[in-house]
């Protein structure tokens, strides 16, 4: 599976997906609570604040909001830097309030939890963490730095020396605690969102190939009639201009030319008519049709197939869905990538289920990533980019997640594992030491001969992304 989209959307920033208008509105929600609460302080609590310079805080924020919206239209995203500076003047406007109001003896403190939580949902790791250092920086200083809240009657309002230092913890503890957790599960999303719309758009573009070959098929058939009609008319023609050469050649010509047009249309139309009669075919058939781009690129592909224990010695024909066909292409293609020189496909069946096996003889996967197989976009270090080390291949294992994706929507299970595992005895032969796939389907959801399947070949569902 080519990543040439992929790029594309990896060189995305979350950031950019923000708009301008976005933020502004939540500041304006920030401004409107920020001047409720010195209101309600002063008039209802009589707390004395200084009422000047906390205004001339909220101004700086309100001339921000109103220059933004002067300068810039309203359908703009912000840019990763935009973004973080935005962000990063609200942590510092709160900062500079907080401070004018008694610190982390405000109960409002909590509200520097914002700005983080904001960073680590649209912004990248580095902003994140710059933004919740900031954060941390500025709750320690607000700890021991301050203006003190006063009543009408000059009584300062401090809690106790130990609460003071539960807050500031608490405070801590929040920002690094929901920071990386709101940035981990909006990684999560944004990484399964791209690999799901790169599995519906392979699954699509084998869909499109199984629907212009049926197209070829029937413009085969459709046109075979007037070619033969054209055919015999230009034989009638070359009997009766027997005294006219020159008109002679001209028919002759026109039949030869019907004759090729019907040859073009029959080589176009073979692999369509397959895909528009034959909804179904045997299994070693699908297989084959699987693995044909990766038979000859240098490696020995062995394939077998046959019965398990109570299995009919005839083979099922199953569906020919495309995720079955494109998830074992895959699989197959993974295989040959990592292989020394050989690889094994094999196929057997019960009364209940159809196995595919795909072995190799290549050096496996790390132990140590085996229960994430699957995952999109797995992040390593260069000496592990790739689930099986090979040199200069990149891999973010977008190719394995399309694969397990489209094979369990048919209803397989998958089961990955190394031949040389002592712990899971899937092979005796010492030469299939390599990565095994095990993939293995109810037989009743894809044999042909059940009736059962939900999805019929060529009714593909769509993925809601």
């Amino acid at each position: 599976m080519t990543d040439s989209n992929t790029s594309l959307w990896r060189g995305q920033e979350r950031s950019s997906w923000i708009r301008l208008r976005t933020l502004i509105l939540l500041r304006w929600v920030a401004i409107i609570g920020q001047l409720t609460a010195i209101t309600v302080a002063q008039q209802v609590y009589h707390v004395q604040l200084e009422l000047g310079l906390c205004y001339l805080a909220i101004g700086i924020s309100v001339m921000g909001n109103l220059t933004a919206m002067l300068l810039f239209p309203q359908n703009k995203r912000l840019t990763e830097f935009e973004n973080f500076l935005m962000v990063l003047f609200d942590l510092l406007q709160l900062a500079i309030l907080l401070y004018l109001t008694g610190g982390l003896n405000n109960p409002f403190a909590l509200l520097l939890l914002g700005p983080v939580t904001i960073a680590a949902n649209v912004m990248s790791t580095r902003s994140t963490l710059i933004i919740g250092g900031a954060a941390i920086i500025v709750a320690t200083l607000l700890a021991r730095f301050h203006l003190p809240l006063r009543t009408n009657l000059g009584l300062v309002l401090d809690i106790p020396e130990i609460l003071l230092f539960g807050n500031w913890a608490a405070i801590v503890i929040a920002i690094v605690f929901i920071g990386a957790y709101s940035h981990r599960i909006s990684a999560e999303v944004q990484s399964m969102s791209e690999a799901l719309a790169a599995t519906q758009m392979a699954l699509a573009r084998e869909q499109k190939l199984t629907d212009l070959g049926g197209v070829v098929a029937a413009a085969a058939h459709e046109l075979g009639t007037p070619l033969a009609t054209i055919k015999l008319t230009s034989a009638e023609l070359i009997e009766e201009l027997d005294d006219r050469p020159d008109l002679k050649e001209d028919a002759a010509l026109i039949r030869e030319q019907a004759d090729r047009c019907r040859d073009i249309l029959r080589d176009m139309g073979r692999a369509g008519k397959d895909d528009l009669h034959l909804r179904q075919a045997p299994l070693s058939t699908v297989i084959h049709e699987a693995a044909e781009p990766h038979i000859h690129r240098g490696k020995q592909v062995h394939f077998a197939e046959g019965p398990g224990p109570d299995g009919d010695v005839q083979q099922p024909s199953i569906l020919r869905k495309p995720e079955i066909i494109h998830g074992l292409r895959n699989l197959i293609q993974n295989a040959v990538d990592f292989a020394r020189g050989q690889v094994w496909v094999e196929a057997e069946w019960t009364p209940d289920r159809i196995t595919v096996s795909i072995m190799d003889d290549g050096r496996g996967y790390p132990a140590q990533i085996i229960g994430r197989i699957g995952d999109p976009f797995m992040r390593r270090k260069r000496a592990e980019t790739d689930l099986r080390t090979r040199p200069e291949y990149e891999g973010m294992g977008l190719g394995l997640f399309i694969a397990k994706t489209l094979l369990e929507r048919s209803g397989a299970e998958l089961t990955f594992a190394n031949g040389s595992d002592p712990y899971q005895d899937l092979t005796d032969d010492p030469e299939r030491r390599g990565a095994i796939v095990l993939v293995s389907w109810p037989r009743k959801l894809i044999d042909a001969q059940s009736g059962e399947s939900p999805v019929p070949s060529g009714a593909n569902k769509p993925f809601r992304v």
